[in-house]
């Protein structure tokens, strides 16, 4: 692979993060989901803009029981994955907390899109497209709804984050070199040729993905 880059599944409980990860993992819903005890983990590798980027991608549990312990996944991400549920106007007014959290404990560079999971339930909605797709643009966040019961949108929300962090990987913005960027280079050769000038590469673990 090109890339690694370490993604986070964040937001309130029973918003559907696991089944999300899941579907994105698997191709299919997660029919007993629990809810999700400290951290779980998957990974993938897809293919953006003929690069081939591994997501790492940690799914913490959303409980206000386990925030000391997912906190600590949080360092390093590139990306992340804000996750309410359109059913539930409390998943939503929580948002700004977890956001905050991922800005602070992340990143302030970190790439974030905001999923409003659930899409299918339409008929118990609480929050409208339009009041979300508000906040999102307030708050500099790409914005999408998704299912992880049919898939609609959930392999689209995880690309869209890759590809903006490639983008911004090609543009400078974000630096794969600089301690806790959360991005790795999957192949020596590649970091070579972005690193001309004999700068060392000790403490950044090559991936042999």
């Amino acid at each position: 692979t090109n890339f690694l880059f370490k993604f986070l599944v964040i937001g309130s409980a029973g918003t559907g993060k696991s089944c999300l990860l899941h579907q994105f993992i698997e191709n299919k819903f997660k029919q007993d989901s629990n809810h999700t005890i400290g951290v779980e983990f998957g990974s993938r590798v897809v293919n953006v803009g003929g690069k081939t980027v591994k997501l790492q991608i940690w799914d913490t549990a959303g409980q206000e029981r386990f925030r000391s312990v997912t906190r600590s996944y949080y360092r390093g991400a590139a990306g992340a994955l804000l996750v309410y549920d359109i059913t539930s106007r409390e998943t939503y007014n929580a948002l700004t907390n977890w956001l905050t959290d991922a800005r602070t404990l992340a990143s302030p560079n970190i790439v974030i899109i905001l999923c409003g999971n659930k899409k299918d339930l339409d008929a118990d909605r609480e929050v409208t497209f339009l009041e979300a797709s508000r906040f999102a643009q307030e708050n500099e966040l790409m914005f999408l709804e998704t299912s992880a019961l049919t898939g609609e949108n959930v392999e689209e929300g995880f690309l869209k984050c890759a590809r903006t962090i490639l983008n911004k990987i090609d543009s400078g913005e974000l630096d794969p070199e600089r301690m806790g960027s959360g991005i790795q280079y999957g192949d020596a050769s590649l970091r070579q040729l972005r690193q001309p000038r004999g700068t060392t590469t000790q403490n950044k673990q090559q991936c042999n993905c």
